[in-house]
């Protein structure tokens, strides 16, 4: 029997933290604090920024400082990441017209099969960030 066919504790209901990794802290927090407008929960020069959502935290780590933590397991990724956020669709238009206004590049306009968008660009580290519709997955906003 497969080490993964054992009954799970209980069920997971959402994803509480998403990381993404960038060398230059300082341009990463000003830019998803300042254009972005994401509010800020902590900061350590040359090690993390974090971000609190609703309910849930965007975590940045400089990836060699995160390998070294002594405090948790070591992680990093090297290379860019993903990010998506879900955005009122009314207001993708205005999103896009607000990000380019400040040089920020929008890759793609994407309309899925049911009709949802999401626009995808870079954030100062190169991770691909999306904003999307809330129903391109068909779950319940």
């Amino acid at each position: 029997m497969s080490r993964y066919k054992m009954v799970r504790p209980s069920v997971i209901h959402r994803v509480l933290e998403t990381v993404l990794y960038a060398d230059d802290l300082a341009e990463v927090r000003a830019f998803y604090r300042d254009v972005i407008g994401l509010k800020e929960y902590s900061y350590r020069e040359g090690v993390f920024v974090f971000f609190q959502l609703r309910d849930s935290m965007l975590l940045i780590f400089n990836p060699q400082a995160s390998r070294n933590n002594r405090q948790v397991p070591p992680h990093g990724a090297l290379g860019p990441g993903h990010v998506c956020f879900v955005v009122d669709e009314a207001r993708l238009d205005e999103w896009v017209a607000y990000l380019t206004e400040r040089g920020i590049v929008i890759e793609t306009v994407h309309t899925w099969p049911n009709g949802k968008q999401s626009v995808y660009f870079r954030d100062p580290a190169q991770n691909s960030v999306e904003f999307a519709s809330p129903g391109i997955w068909g779950l319940e906003e």
